[in-house]
């Protein structure tokens, strides 16, 4: 593991004199991904480093334990055992490192949350999906930009579209895709029977306009007049922007701003992300079903989560992890079902790697 680790070691080198260079600088799209790549050897880099020091220090504490002053060998024995606990530690956190960095990470993304089975109900649960990550998006000083939204009237939403932006946006909101089922008593609901509804969650990377290329020719912009509430002006002028890509058949609908120009600016950063969703699936097409399956093919249909509000219990089964303190996760505490999906992804990749070094 530490020549592969040193290998790494020499490729963060590489990249902090690639990055310095003119040609790159000059390539946005070259210099971001090196960027990122950096970035993550970075980390592991620095846990080399004190992987290296704390076997250094084991070994002097390992002489002064053979020498004969009593007191001196006790510390050392303490120290030697603190030592070992903290390379144990490192080596279980190292070898994630030897992982190649996600292509999308420290990207933005948009999340599209929408109503499905449940009626009012499933309506308002997307409206409490949308609160929680407000939530954790604002703990973890990432900013919410709601792009487009359709609301019930009641409290609820059939759809609302949101842009996160901010460092680490796709690696704490990438595991949310699929369809988050809830189980409670509706305040409808006179006789106390608990109902079952849904809503589903796409996750899209936010593309740059370079990586997405869309003619102006491919493009139908229509124009209408707002629908729903919204302040003044939202509902008498002619602001909400339709966008259909031909090619695709893709439709996005902005509504939420006042200006026309604003409108058709975030159905545009939709329709990139949708489009690029797209090629991305496509190239997954190219990818063995097993390796679709640990890195997530982007299937919207599939039920990772459930959340049942009478028994205070949140159950992610991708993971089959039951947490009972839903009340906590509603009001935004995520992270410890966020770091517990990746580290099962990370296992998962580097069981793969060991299994192909075979």
């Amino acid at each position: 593991m530490l020549k592969r680790l040193e290998g790494l070691e020499a490729r963060y080198n590489e990249l902090n004199d690639l990055l310095i260079k003119p040609e790159v600088i000059s390539d946005q799209k070259k210099f971001r991904e090196l960027s990122r790549e950096h970035a993550h050897l970075a980390r592991g880099v620095k846990l080399l480093g004190q992987y290296r020091k704390a076997l250094d220090d084991l070994e002097q504490t390992e002489e002064l334990m053979a020498g004969d002053d009593a007191e001196l060998k006790a510390l050392a024995e303490m120290e030697a055992q603190e030592l070992q606990e903290t390379i144990a530690s490192l080596e279980d956190d190292i070898p994630f490192f030897l992982i190649p960095p996600d292509p999308n990470e420290g990207k933005n993304v948009i999340v599209e949350i929408r109503a499905g089975t449940g009626g009012d109900e499933s309506a308002l649960f997307a409206a409490d999906l949308f609160r929680m990550y407000s939530h954790y998006a604002e703990d973890n000083k990432i900013k919410v930009d709601v792009l487009n939204s359709h609301d019930t009237g009641l409290g609820g939403y059939k759809e609302i579209v949101f842009s996160l932006e901010g460092k680490g946006a796709y690696d704490h909101f990438r595991y949310e895709m699929g369809t988050h089922r809830v189980q409670r008593v509706p305040e409808t609901e006179s006789s106390g029977r608990i109902h079952t509804s849904a809503a589903t969650v796409a996750v899209l990377v936010e593309a740059e306009e370079q990586d997405v290329e869309i003619l102006d020719n491919d493009l139908r912009v229509d124009l209408f007049r707002s629908s729903g509430p919204g302040g003044q002006s939202v509902n008498t002028t002619d602001s909400a922007v339709r966008i259909t890509h031909l090619p695709s058949g893709l439709v996005v609908t902005c509504q939420d701003e006042k200006s026309q120009h604003k409108n058709k600016a975030r159905a545009m950063k939709v329709l990139r992300a949708r489009l690029w969703e797209q090629m991305e699936m496509e190239r997954q097409q190219e990818i063995t079903s097993e390796r679709r399956s640990q890195i997530g093919s982007g299937d919207r249909s599939g039920r990772i989560r459930t959340y049942n509000f009478p028994e205070n219990r949140v159950t992610d089964h991708r993971i089959k992890l039951t947490l009972h303190k839903l009340d906590v996760v509603m009001q935004g505490q995520m992270s410890e079902l966020v770091e517990a999906l990746d580290n099962d992804r990370r296992k998962k990749l580097l069981a793969e790697m060991s299994a192909a070094q075979r």
